[in-house]
């Protein structure tokens, strides 16, 4: 299966974070700009509800526990999608937040996949972000069931902190 063709382009490392507003499981309303101060490892993905993304998420919530970045997920699910999966999982270090409304991951950050049957949501996209803003660490999965490089991130997170 070739590499996920994307509405682009990304964000690239040295970069500044464009503007990402979100809607979070319990429907506030967020924006990237509230974590400045932090390291955040976001991570894009198409849905909670397929397998390689449910991993996903399991993943970083066990792995990074204590290293002192926040970790999101942005996808097109719905916040009450968001909200039960992570209180079945439970997910309780990675906040789970939805593009649906804004589209600003899709768009601004080029993340929407304009091809094959999931065209719209977001591809599998790791960024790790500086406590100042900007983009350090971006990995694109080689193929949309493919996981990320956690150690990647994470290590690239930890380096920051």
């Amino acid at each position: 299966m070739p590499q996920p063709e994307f509405f682009g382009p990304l964000p690239s490392v040295g970069t500044v974070a464009p503007t990402l507003r979100f809607v979070k499981a319990d429907r506030t309303e967020g924006v990237l700009a509230d974590y400045k101060g932090y390291v955040v490892i976001l991570i894009a993905f198409p849905s909670v509800d397929t397998s390689t993304c449910a991993l996903e998420s399991r993943t970083f919530n066990q792995r990074a526990v204590g290293i002192g970045a926040k970790v999101l997920s942005v996808s097109m699910d719905l916040p009450p999608a968001l909200k039960r999966f992570c209180a079945a999982e439970g997910i309780e270090n990675v906040e789970a937040v939805s593009d649906f409304r804004y589209r600003d991951a899709a768009h601004v950050w080029g993340a929407a996949l304009t091809e094959g049957n999931l065209m719209g949501t977001l591809g599998r996209i790791t960024w790790v972000i500086d406590a100042e803003g900007t983009v350090r660490y971006v990995e694109v999965a080689k193929e949309l069931g493919s996981e990320p490089d956690y150690d990647g991130a994470l290590n690239a997170a930890k380096a920051l902190i």
